[in-house]
């Protein structure tokens, strides 16, 4: 299980990033929403999905989960 993250700005695309509480890439704690403990990123874009409806697994930490 992993503590996931989702980003509150979006990227130039409009995509909301999910991170791991340990991603090199973490947004500070003002610009981050805490989705919960997970299995799999793929849980935890669906969590974030409910709040931010164009979100993606960052690159670094939730790799398969992004899409480009």
């Amino acid at each position: 299980m992993a503590t996931y993250y989702v980003n509150k700005q979006e990227q130039s695309n409009g995509d909301h990033e999910v991170h791991t509480s340990n991603c090199r890439y973490l947004p500070s704690s003002e610009n981050r929403k805490h989705l919960g403990e997970f299995s799999n990123c793929k849980e935890a874009v669906a969590e974030a999905k409910k709040t931010y409806s164009q979100s993606n697994g960052c690159y670094t930490c939730s790799r398969d989960c992004h899409t480009s």
